[in-house]
């Protein structure tokens, strides 16, 4: 459903508290009884460390954000377990519990705030956007997204439906922002999008399949095996998982896809086949599916340069440059063109 929460984008304009490498060994020798050495990670929202422990097995250690909902956090804790259960063999982070059992410890801060902090298992690859690029990996990656969300089917929780600006369902909420883009033509492109989504989308989200999603499939959260790039070693990082259509989530994952090695068109085409053939599209979907990955390309281009505005201190969002802005757009212009629906129902077989 559409949200008119207020506070949709408060969550993302706060910075993740400084946490010392000494206060994290602590914590994961006092919480975890691990001993080892903690080197911190880049992340949009949370604290986190890469912490490899003294006989040699690595962790993520995460320090939530304070303005992070305890039920969210423990959304994302319950579904990794459930992933687990489900799907054992399925490359994400396992949730690491402490020796009484529990999965989470609340740590205080100096500022005055309490931070939830958990470990979670290291999974081993390469970062997809430093990886070569190839037909066979954007299918397996296709095919990985759709049997994470065959995990996740049956997942359920009561914060399953919170409202996540990253959650393309709240599009329209982000017109406000338009004039963050750097360029004329850009908020042209963007406003055409809206009015498009509008038009198309909106209607359609009501009756649109949906389910608790991973919503968050790009080049900086997907690894592939370091010595067969082909192959989709994991997924991680859920912390933009939200209840949302279907469809969304390919569109999202898609965009991880485009890259120079290959037209827009191929591309989407061969992972939105790997998916299809893992967890069948429906034709209303696979229709919506071009449009909603230029859409979700503007709305990172949206999202990246209010960022920098707000908080241009946050390593975590670069500059969009005008080499990027370009490219971008010129992705967009390839995916709304006439014929792309038509080439995903040959991808598809449907």
């Amino acid at each position: 459903m559409m949200s008119t929460d207020p506070d949709i984008f408060s969550v993302m304009t706060v910075h993740a508290l400084d946490v010392a490498t000494e206060t994290a060994e602590r914590v994961a020798r006092e919480h975890w009884g691990i001993a080892g050495t903690a080197r911190v990670l880049t992340g949009e929202r949370d604290r986190n460390f890469h912490f490899r422990a003294e006989d040699g097995r690595e962790f993520v250690l995460k320090f939530a954000n304070p303005v992070e909902r305890a039920e969210v956090v423990d959304m994302q804790i319950q579904a990794l377990r459930h992933v687990a259960g489900v799907d054992p063999s399925f490359p994400v982070p396992r949730v690491i519990p402490m020796p009484d059992g529990s999965v989470e410890t609340l740590v205080p801060h100096e500022t005055g705030g309490i931070q939830r902090v958990r470990l979670l298992s290291w999974v081993p690859g390469t970062l997809l956007h430093a990886a070569r690029r190839s037909a066979a990996q954007r299918a397996a990656c296709g095919r990985g997204l759709a049997r994470l969300e065959v995990a996740l089917a049956g997942f359920t929780h009561p914060a399953t439906g919170h409202a996540l600006i990253w959650d393309m369902q709240h599009l329209l909420r982000l017109r406000e922002l338009a004039p963050m883009l750097g360029t004329q033509e850009a908020r042209d492109v963007f406003g055409s999008i809206l009015d498009e989504f509008a038009a198309r989308v909106a209607p359609a989200l009501p009756n649109l399949r949906r389910q608790v999603l991973y919503n968050d499939m790009n080049g900086g959260n997907t690894l592939v095996d370091s010595t067969d790039h082909d192959r989709l070693a994991g997924i991680i990082d859920f912390g933009d998982m939200v209840e949302t259509a279907v469809a969304i989530d390919v569109g999202t994952g898609a965009t991880s896809q485009l890259a120079t090695d290959i037209n827009e068109v191929t591309a989407l085409g061969l992972f939105v086949g790997g998916y299809h053939a893992v967890y069948r599209l429906l034709p209303e979907e696979i229709a919506l599916i071009p449009l909603l990955t230029a859409a979700r390309i503007a709305m990172s281009l949206t999202l990246q340069s209010w960022h920098r505005k707000v908080q241009p201190d946050n390593p975590h969002y670069a500059d969009v440059t005008e080499a990027m802005l370009r490219r971008r757009l010129d992705n967009i212009a390839a995916l709304r063109a006439p014929g792309v629906e038509a080439a995903l129902r040959r991808a598809c077989a449907v």
